[in-house]
Parts: structure tokens; C-alpha cells; sequence
């Protein structure tokens, strides 16, 4: 697919993620003061940083396409990874508030909470838009290698199951106060937000390392570099391959390897070898800007 139409598809999923965030955040903002839920506003303040990252994922997308220049010679895809760990601190900070809030609330006098229609409303609207909105993320990350968007559909679907814990303890608020011995479940509603902030400190941990591991140049984890190693070996005419070396930026993968080739092969001959080789990586890593180093064999084994 040509770069620009990638960076529109991308763009436009990011978009409609921003979209969505919008709605659902002011939908759980009114819904939670009116019923004093803190378990929906536990969700608000969720999707509040939803929208927070979903504008980063909007903007790390736009700008990691920009085309390499005489100050970022290598692209601009280190932006997506830096997006993630924006993420991360986002994600974190809301779950430190999330946990303050539940532990003062189950230490403090009886709270009432307003469980009406609207509360199941807000919360089955959240979970139905961020089942779409994850997988349509999923597929845009899938398939044009994207670190940031793949980071927002995995931020994405934990909503889905932090949603299911909150409408379960609003649930159990209403047995509770339909069975007075049973009284006890009021308090679920205070607790449904722990649940919740434990789901975004994982997904948080999890972006967080992966976002740290692609700015530290982490290699791939996938096999590529034994597979680029036996690909490239098996190359007619190419009797060596070592000092492979395989870096992320977003959606790119930068690749160095050194191959030795005896030493009296035609120039052209050499190029077009090459030109296989760096075929080969890019089947294993697609899109990936692959550079290959010729050492004659003589020189190798002197």
C-alpha cells in the first residue's frame, strides 16, 4: 500500500477513536454526578485518559510518518513508542487516584448510591463501543505495523472488562439492598474500582516495558533474527552472514547485517545479491529499511 494511503487509514482509525473517547467520557461525567457512583466515575476518569491517549495516538500516528530528514535521518517512528509510555504514566496516575478514592470510601460512613437505568446504560454503551473500537484498532495496527495503534487497542479492550466489574458491583449493590442481611454488598461499589484500577495497572506494566524495549532498540522477539540468519545464509553465492542487527522505530524496522561473498563476483553481480538479500528481510520484517554490507571472502579469512 502506498505510504500516504497507509497514513490516512491510520490516521482515521486513530480519529475515531478520539471520537468516541469524547462521547463516552461526558456520558460517564453526567451519568456518575447524577447517580454518585464511584465506580462509573472510577470509569469517567478512565475514559477521560482514554481520550488523553487517544489524541497522543492520534498525533504520534501523524507525525511518525513524516519522511526522514537532515535532523532525524532515521524517521520519526520513535514517536509512537514514546506515545505508548505517555500512556503508561497516564494510566498509572489515574489508577493511583482510583485506589485513593475506593480506600477512602470503604473507610468512610455509608455512601448512597443512585443505581438507576441510565447507570447500565452508560456502562453496556461503553462496553458495546469499545469492542468496535478495539478491534477496528487491531486491524489498522495489524496491518500496517503499527506500535501505537496496537497499544491503543489493548488499552481499549481492558475497558471492556473494567466496564463488566463496574456494572457487576452496581449489580450487587441492588442485591444488597433488596436482602438486608446481605447489606455488605453496598460497599462492592467502592470495590469494583479497585478491580478496576488492578486491570490498568497491568496493561499499564505491560505498554510501559514494551514502549521502554522498543526505545532501548530491543530486538524483535518473534524469531526474526534466526530466520533472517537461515534466509540470508541460504543465498547462493553468500557463504557467511554475521553482525546482524535489527532495531524498531514504529511501524519501521531498521536492519544491518554483514555477508561475505567471495571476492572476485562482478560489482553488479554483488548488487543484484544484495538486492535478494534485503528482498528476503523484508518478506521476514515487512516494510523494513535493510542495509547490507559485502565482505569479500579472502579478507574474511585472512
Amino acid at each position: 500500500m502506498p505510504r500516504s494511503s497507509a497514513s490516512k487509514e491510520k490516521m482515521a482509525a486513530a480519529l475515531s477513536s478520539v471520537v468516541a473517547a469524547v462521547g463516552l467520557t461526558a456520558f460517564k461525567i453526567v451519568v456518575g454526578v447524577l447517580t454518585n457512583s464511584l465506580g462509573i466515575l472510577a470509569e469517567a476518569a478512565h475514559s477521560g485518559l482514554d481520550l488523553m491517549a487517544a489524541l497522543m495516538t492520534f498525533f504520534a500516528v501523524r507525525v511518525s510518518d513524516r519522511p526522514a530528514d537532515r535532523e532525524h535521518q532515521f524517521g520519526h517512528g520513535k514517536v509512537e513508542n514514546v506515545s505508548a509510555l505517555f500512556e503508561t504514566v497516564l494510566l498509572l496516575a489515574t489508577s493511583v487516584w482510583i485506589i485513593y478514592e475506593a480506600v477512602h470510601r470503604l473507610s468512610s460512613p455509608q455512601v448512597h448510591v443512585e443505581v438507576s437505568i441510565w447507570s447500565f446504560l452508560v456502562m453496556g454503551t461503553s462496553i458495546i463501543i469499545d469492542v468496535s473500537r478495539s478491534r477496528m484498532l487491531l486491524r489498522a495496527a495489524r496491518k500496517h505495523n503499527s506500535q501505537a495503534l496496537e497499544a491503543d487497542a489493548l488499552h481499549f479492550s481492558t475497558d471492556v472488562w473494567s466496564s463488566s466489574v463496574v456494572i457487576l458491583g452496581l449489580i450487587l449493590v441492588l442485591v444488597g439492598r433488596a436482602f438486608p442481611q446481605l447489606a455488605f454488598l453496598e460497599k462492592c461499589d467502592a470495590i469494583a474500582p479497585l478491580v478496576v484500577a488492578l486491570i490498568v495497572i497491568v496493561v499499564a506494566g505491560e505498554l510501559g516495558m514494551r514502549s521502554i524495549q522498543s526505545l532501548l532498540d530491543a530486538a524483535p522477539k518473534n524469531g526474526a533474527y534466526e530466520r533472517i540468519m537461515r534466509e540470508v545464509s541460504r543465498t547462493r553465492k553468500v557463504t557467511n552472514v554475521h553482525a546482524v542487527r535489527i532495531r524498531p522505530s514504529g511501524a519501521t524496522w531498521f536492519v544491518d547485517l554483514h555477508v561475505t561473498m567471495d571476492g572476485n563476483i562482478p560489482l553488479a553481480e554483488s548488487h543484484r545479491i544484495t538486492e535478494r538479500i534485503e528482498q528476503k528481510v523484508r518478506e521476514i520484517l515487512p516494510g523494513s529499511d535493510v542495509t547490507v554490507h559485502v565482505e569479500p571472502l579472502e579478507l574474511a579469512e585472512s
